[in-house]
């Protein structure tokens, strides 16, 4: 029995061993704890082509918190972590739940490897057996993609798996300036051009992770031993290199990314804070005691399309505001001013609206608005939103407050809607 365990992972042993049927253990064979795997996020803040790119706002979320949300999710990481050198990219790993190792300036030079980085990582962590290497630039990675890799390298025993893509593209051979050659085909016969229904494609490394034990990493490989790919979905593979990647990566990630473990429902109804978020927080003041407030037309708009498509919208604020002002906006919103608590409020319209919280968005840009932003199952806050708001939210808006914060939001609220809707139809 002990022979034929030989080469598979302690954590795989109670399947096929005496202890799997409830049997006593044989002196000797004490339980061990399955291999340590790690999840490491390589993240210097000296990006060339797009400054700070790991943290620039990609369909509201830092780009960064794509591949973290996804590997927190996934649930088969001992621990998740980010190796950086730069303050702004730290205090983001660590609202996405990840830990973060301060990597030296030795390997945070444009010429440093991602090898470089992760030796030097595992220099730090002797409790690590296994590094998941998942890039940053992959933003439509899923949990279900890590959950299988894992497998892979636990239960099947590969050293190391690499992420690949198929792609149907004909290659030809290169010719360089001033050589007098013609190219010739690298993977077809064109005389036998095939269909693409009729070719398998080939297989390429797209980049999004790169497993490996320890052991082959200590020998200066992330590829190698009992090696292994796995294919994801061309629909996930993304790569951003360039900021002429960034508007197309923001559409595939709305349709195909990953948001989180509870699905998706349609909104029905919009909270949305007075000063902030529809109007920017200035307040003007007459010589005669009244009040001016001013808004953005796009705003206004985008609450009207909101309320065409059966969405609910309505305005809360700490501040009495005038009544009449707000009628004099003519928004055709229901408001509630002088609100000392707004979560009450938001729990009552819920209630009776007979709404569960998953239908419920919320905008909000203050420390008052955080428990609603959490509880929404969407929230967005303005580009210009206090700390402590951005970090409860799952969408930061390009706008800021009273700037075309809300018809941003709305946007992007009917893209996920039609994810919701597609779902729905594909079930």
């Amino acid at each position: 029995m002990l022979v034929s365990l030989r080469g598979v992972a302690a954590a795989d042993r109670p399947s096929s061993s005496a202890a799997a049927a409830g049997l006593p253990r044989e002196s000797g064979d004490a339980a061990r704890p399955p291999a340590h795997m790690a999840a490491l996020i390589l993240a210097r803040g000296g990006s060339k082509g797009i400054p700070l790119k790991n943290i620039k706002l990609l369909a509201g979320v830092p780009l960064i918190g794509w591949v973290l949300r996804a590997a927190v999710d996934s649930g088969v990481f001992q621990s998740v972590w980010v190796s950086t050198d730069h303050d702004e990219i730290e205090k983001v790993a660590k609202q996405f739940g990840a830990q973060v190792h301060r990597r030296s300036s030795e390997v945070s030079k444009d010429s440093s490897t991602s090898l470089d980085a992760i030796v030097e990582f595992l220099r730090y962590h002797d409790e690590v057996d296994i590094v998941g290497n998942i890039q940053a630039t992959s933003p439509c990675l899923h949990p279900t993609d890590l959950i299988r890799v894992a497998k892979m390298i636990r239960e099947d025993g590969f050293d190391s798996v690499f992420s690949v893509v198929r792609r149907h593209q004909f290659r030809w051979s290169e010719i360089k300036k001033g050589v007098c050659e013609v190219t010739k085909p690298q993977n077809l016969n064109p005389a036998k051009r095939p269909r693409r229904q009729d070719w398998d494609g080939e297989l390429y490394e797209n980049g999004s992770f790169y497993f490996a034990k320890r052991s082959l990493i200590d020998k200066g490989y992330l590829q190698g031993g009992k090696m292994a790919y796995y294919e994801m979905r061309a629909e996930h593979s993304v790569d951003i290199d360039v900021d002429i990647d960034w508007p197309i990566a923001e559409q595939r990630v709305l349709r195909f990314g990953y948001f989180g473990k509870e699905a998706l429902k349609e909104v029905k109804l919009l909270v949305c804070t007075i000063d902030g978020c529809l109007t920017t927080g200035h307040i003007y003041v007459s010589e005669d005691g009244k009040e001016v407030l001013s808004y953005d037309v796009r705003d206004a708009v985008g609450i009207q399309l909101l309320q065409e498509r059966g969405v609910e919208v309505r305005l809360i604020s700490e501040r009495n505001c005038s009544p009449k002002t707000l009628s004099a906006m003519k928004l055709g919103c229901v408001a509630e001013v002088g609100v000392a608590a707004k979560l009450p409020v938001v729990e009552k319209w819920r209630t009776e609206l007979n709404l569960c919280w998953k239908e419920v968005a919320y905008l909000g840009n203050e420390e008052s608005d955080v428990e609603c932003l959490k509880k929404a199952g969407m929230s967005a806050v303005p580009a210009d939103s206090c700390p402590a708001a951005q970090k409860a939210t799952n969408y930061i808006c390009k706008c800021n407050g009273g700037r075309g914060a809300i018809r941003e939001f709305a946007e992007h609220i009917f893209l996920l809607m039609e994810k919701v809707n597609s779902a729905g139809k594909k079930a």
